[in-house]
């Protein structure tokens, strides 16, 4: 008896990562061992840089909070402890969009600390 080798899944299954690659440059996009290759290192890179993401935008709310609250003759270290002493549980992402979009509510958390 001959061997059963699944021909139609292992065709489908290149087919669903060469349409991974799809965009890719030179021979990355439609040569299939070099194709593989480049689809898992962007797989890769995608799930670390779902990681990276969410440090990239608490820092960019430590420094929207930083700018907001020197303003008011605070630095981001005093300004965080003075919100925590007086139990004021917002967190930085709200606090970073009201230093940006609403200066007058962020003024108001900034005088109701000191």
């Amino acid at each position: 008896m001959p061997r059963s080798v699944n021909s139609v899944a292992s065709r489908a299954r290149r087919k669903k990562l060469m349409k991974q690659a799809k965009g890719f440059f030179g021979r990355r996009k439609n040569v299939w061992t070099v194709a593989k290759n480049a689809v898992h290192k962007a797989m890769e890179y995608a799930y670390r840089g779902r990681k990276e993401k969410k440090r990239n935008f608490r820092s960019l709310w430590i420094m929207r909070i930083n700018a907001g609250a020197r303003e008011y003759g605070m630095s981001y270290s005093q300004f965080m402890g003075a919100l925590k002493k007086s139990n004021i549980e917002l967190n930085r992402k709200v606090l970073a969009d009201l230093a940006m979009n609403h200066p007058e509510a962020f003024k108001a958390i900034v005088d109701q600390v000191k």
